[in-house]
Formats: structure tokens, C-alpha cells, sequence
């Protein structure tokens, strides 16, 4: 400590043994105020040593205090990276929400395990708390969004520090066809994955065209086609500059002929949609747009669909529904059933299929 503070701290050290001996709780407090003067104004100064110090004081003054005391006490230490650690989690651990918020939403000296015990189990003003923190790791994101009641799910998702893993994702976007103001939160990361994006899209179309034709019935025609023109925008504007590589790196291996059937499933093994769906579009010879409407928007049919008309073994298309269930988090569906029906699925009758739905596409919506 520097000597210029020598003095205060040694009359600070007399009071301090009064107060702990045989003080009241309001000396205990006015001696708090003091020791957390001393620490805040001179922390830059300290050693490891003098702050292991400062947290068993802070430790000892804080009991028997009131409320507020102990509020004011984690409102000063909470932005304080070098604050001592054992009192940082005696406060981020306290019932009381006022005094554990401060340091739940601001202290960088919490540790990851006492905040994902405390999400585990304390009630939704600490996840809240929790939810504001500058940065948000997968795994706390997903207790977050596992436990959180609506409040916390958006405040998480408007987070741009949390990190999002695919399956907190992959539920945000199935709760969010439920909830508008969910689903804008989400479309508007600018993280999110692109199929992630395009399925919100595909749910929120739907939403929005069931909406207008009830209030309209009259203008369902109009409505539906004006609905598809929008959505179409939007998957346009979607584009990203990852789906934009990953289409070039496709068109690439496909022009010299080392796009094969192999390839395309290491794309899906490895969880690259972009990549796996554009080369199942190269390999049933049509355009990307048509194969991603079919992945993102139809049933497990469409891709096998799509398998039969590229040519593609059980295996492989195996590999791209087990895919798209993963990104989606959807359901498993049973593969000895898929695989029945795609062994039994003739070339011509995928063909005629695909032929319908590309038509279907290119004209309005009845």
C-alpha cells in the first residue's frame, strides 16, 4: 500500500478490530463505507496479497448488516475487475436481488460455475441479471433460454455478447412462431445462421399470410401472392457473405468435376448447410434456390426427393436429413421407415415431383 495512506489505514485498522470485536451493526457499517473507500480508491496499487485481505475483512464486516448496506457494497465492487473474489460470489449468491444483481450483470471477476449454479437455480430476477452480462457463453446461454420466462429469453437474445449455441437456436426459433416480438428480436442478430434465418422467414410468411386473409378475406388471392413476393425478398437479402463462399466453392468442384456424391456428404457430416445444399442442388441439376426451399421449408420428403433425383445412395441422403434434424431441432424421425420409402421411391416419380414443385414456384400463390 502506498505510505501517503499509511495513516488513515492504521486508524481505519483500530476501528476495524472495535467493530468486529464489539461493534454495533451501524459501526459495522460505517467502517464498511470506509474499508471499501480505502479499497476502491487505491485498487490499482494493490497485490494479490492485500486483496485476499480486503475480501476476509469484506467477509467479516458484511454480517449481521442490513440490506441496503450490502446493496451499496456490490453496487461499488461489482465494476471492479481486480474485486476481491470470495466476496463477489458471497454476493452474487445472495437471495436478495439487489444485492446480487449489480454483480451478476456487471462483475467480470464472477466465475463461470458460480454463474451457471446460480442460473441453475435461483428464480428469474437472477437470470434477468445474469442475462445483461457484457459476454454470455453457450452453456450459460442455454440455461438462460432453457429456464428464462419470456423476459429473459429476450433480454439474452438482445444481448449481442451472448453466444448462442445451435440448440438454444433451434428452440428460439420454434418458440418464436408463437411470438412475434420474439422473432424479430432473433431475425435481427446479425449472427444468426443462415437456415436458422430462412426457416424463421418460412414460419413468419406463414403467420402473416393466415393473419391478412382472416382480417381480408376477400383479398386472399392478392394477399398470398403480395406474402411470397415478400418472403422471396427477404431470402434474397439473407444472402450472406458465407453462403456467397460457399456456393462459389461448390460451383468450383462441380465445373472441374470433382463434385461427387462422397463430397457432398462430408458437407453434411460436418454441418455445413450451405455447402451440403448447394451440391445436392448441382447434382439433381437444379437451381440452389429450389433445393434450399425444399430443405428449409418441406418435409423430410423433400430431401429425399432431391436424393432420388441426384442419384444418391440411402446413405448419403441419411447423412442430410440427420443433418437438417440437427440444425433444425426438429424431432428424430425413424430411419428404417425413411429408408424403406426412399428405396421404394422410383427416379420418374421424384422427377415429376420435382418438376411440380419447381412450377409451383414460379407462379403466384392461390
Amino acid at each position: 500500500m502506498r505510505s501517503r495512506s499509511a495513516e488513515p489505514a492504521e486508524n481505519l485498522l483500530e476501528e476495524l478490530q472495535a467493530a468486529l470485536s464489539h461493534g454495533t451493526v451501524a459501526r459495522r457499517v460505517e467502517t464498511l463505507r470506509r474499508v471499501t473507500d480505502l479499497f476502491v480508491g487505491n485498487v490499482m496499487d494493490y497485490s494479490d496479497d492485500h486483496v485476499r485481505v480486503f475480501d476476509d475483512v469484506f467477509q467479516c464486516l458484511i454480517e449481521q448488516i442490513e440490506i441496503s448496506a450490502k446493496a451499496l457494497l456490490a453496487d461499488r465492487l461489482a465494476p471492479i475487475a481486480a474485486a476481491p473474489p470470495k466476496i463477489i460470489r458471497t454476493l452474487a449468491l445472495d437471495e436478495v436481488i439487489e444485492v446480487s444483481g449489480p454483480v451478476l450483470s456487471k462483475s467480470e471477476r464472477l466465475d463461470e460455475a458460480t454463474l451457471m449454479e446460480i442460473a441453475r437455480t435461483r428464480g428469474q430476477a437472477h437470470l434477468k441479471a445474469i442475462s445483461l452480462r457484457r459476454v454470455l457463453s453457450e452453456a450459460l446461454t442455454d440455461v438462460l433460454v432453457t429456464r428464462g420466462n419470456e423476459d429473459v429469453v429476450q433480454s439474452t437474445v438482445n444481448n449481442p455478447g451472448a453466444q448462442l449455441s445451435e440448440g438454444s437456436l433451434a428452440d428460439l426459433v420454434t418458440r418464436a412462431e408463437r411470438d412475434d416480438g420474439l422473432a424479430t428480436c432473433i431475425g435481427l442478430r446479425p449472427d444468426l445462421p443462415r437456415h436458422h434465418y430462412l426457416r424463421l422467414v418460412a414460419k413468419a410468411s406463414l403467420s402473416v399470410r393466415r393473419k391478412l386473409e382472416a382480417a381480408h378475406p376477400d383479398l386472399a388471392d392478392e394477399v398470398s401472392s403480395v406474402v411470397q413476393e415478400a418472403a422471396q425478398r427477404v431470402r434474397a437479402a439473407a444472402m450472406t457473405r458465407q453462403t456467397e463462399m460457399a456456393r462459389a466453392l461448390v460451383k468450383s468442384l462441380h465445373e472441374d468435376g470433382r463434385l461427387n456424391e462422397l463430397q457432398v456428404t462430408t458437407f453434411a457430416e460436418q454441418g455445413k448447410f450451405d455447402e451440403t445444399n448447394a451440391g445436392l442442388a448441382a447434382l439433381a441439376g437444379i437451381p440452389v434456390e429450389t433445393a434450399e426451399t425444399m430443405m428449409i421449408e418441406s418435409r423430410t420428403e423433400g430431401v429425399m426427393i432431391l436424393g432420388k433425383v441426384a442419384g444418391m445412395s440411402w446413405s448419403s441422403v441419411r447423412a442430410i436429413i440427420a443433418m437438417r434434424e440437427r440444425l433444425s431441432g426438429g424431432s428424430q424421425t425413424d430411419m428404417l421407415t425413411l429408408r424403406d420409402t426412399y428405396e421404394a421411391l422410383r427416379s420418374s416419380t421424384a422427377q415429376q415431383v420435382l418438376r411440380f414443385h419447381r412450377m409451383q414456384s414460379t407462379i403466384p400463390a392461390a
